[in-house]
């Protein structure tokens, strides 16, 4: 299965900002907000993407718009931290 690991970021840009691994299997395409993510995740999903998983700046809601950007076909995870360490979260991405 082909999947795809996004990220967000000032000054990434979907069109310019990816790479791949594994013989092309895995993804990693930076977006720089999450309409740029859900434009990216509609192209995915002609490509036959299997999943997408997202970072943790998209939160459950940005996860759940890139779902539904791919008409809920693909599945969609998104990455959290332990909550024993949202003070160290705080102070290293600032949100």
């Amino acid at each position: 299965m082909r999947f795809a690991f996004l990220i967000m970021g000032d000054g990434l840009d979907s069109a310019r900002d990816r790479a791949s691994i594994h013989q092309g299997m895995c993804s990693i395409i930076g977006v720089r907000d999450l309409e740029d993510a859900c434009t990216a995740a509609r192209k995915l999903l002609d490509e036959g993407i299997g999943c997408i998983e997202v970072c943790g700046a998209f939160g459950p809601e940005g996860a759940r718009k890139v779902a539904e950007a791919t008409e809920g076909k693909i599945p969609v995870g998104y990455i959290t931290h332990l909550p024993e360490q949202e003070g160290l979260h705080r102070a290293v991405f600032g949100s």
